[in-house]
């Protein structure tokens, strides 16, 4: 009889045993999940808390900025969507010409006081963009190419305009864009009016890494 109970309770040791190693295994695997969770729930919400600073300081951005431009604004001679101020083409510039026109002028030095303060709290720059239209050069223009050389010489002369108002040199810059990216169709004449224009939008300033990444 002792003998039986000596083999049963042989048998069942190793098996209780494997149980017990089962169980240890099934309950690493479940922390290693239940880390991997938390893990992975804790990055979701840094990553929402990052996005949602973000946006809350692009709010701050464009608020600040509606602000320094109020006057501006209130007078309807500029616009200001998504943080880009437009200027009406017409307004600085005679058809194919990037000679400022009176308004335009005075545009520009209402503009330039405001950019300045909004600067100087700013770690940003402000790129002057230079739009036309899609139709071609007039011809018998010999003093630009193309759309391309006109938005350009735009660009730049908007640029040098704020400059000698005040604006630093080293916070602002002229690109061109030519034809592209127009904000209406060129079907019409109010479509293309609408495309001629003069775009000043504030950027992050370049970092010294990144300037460093570009040189030759």
């Amino acid at each position: 009889m002792n003998d039986d109970i000596d083999v049963e309770a042989e048998s069942t040791a190793p098996i209780w045993a494997a149980f017990g190693d089962l169980m240890s295994v099934l309950l690493g695997a479940f922390v290693l999940i239940l880390v991997g969770v938390i893990g992975v729930q804790l990055q979701l919400s840094s990553r929402l808390d990052e996005e949602v600073k973000q946006r809350q300081a692009e709010a701050q951005r464009r608020m600040t900025l509606e602000q320094a431009l109020a006057g501006p604004l209130a007078a309807g001679r500029v616009t200001l969507v998504n943080g880009r101020i437009g200027i009406r083409g017409s307004v600085l510039f005679a058809l194919n010409s990037d000679q400022l026109q009176p308004e335009g002028r005075e545009v520009l030095k209402s503009l330039a006081g405001p950019l300045s303060n909004y600067l100087q709290s700013r770690d940003e720059i402000l790129m002057v963009s230079g739009f036309t239209d899609d139709q071609q050069v007039r011809d018998g223009n010999r003093q630009f190419a193309d759309n391309w050389e006109l938005s350009a010489e735009r660009a730049l002369t908007v640029t040098r305009a704020l400059i000698a108002d005040g604006v630093s040199a080293s916070s602002v810059f002229a690109a061109a864009f030519g034809a592209e990216q127009p904000v209406s169709s060129n079907a019409n004449d109010e479509g293309r009016a609408k495309n001629r224009r003069v775009e000043i939008a504030p950027i992050p300033k370049p970092s010294p890494t990144t300037a460093a990444t570009h040189e030759p």
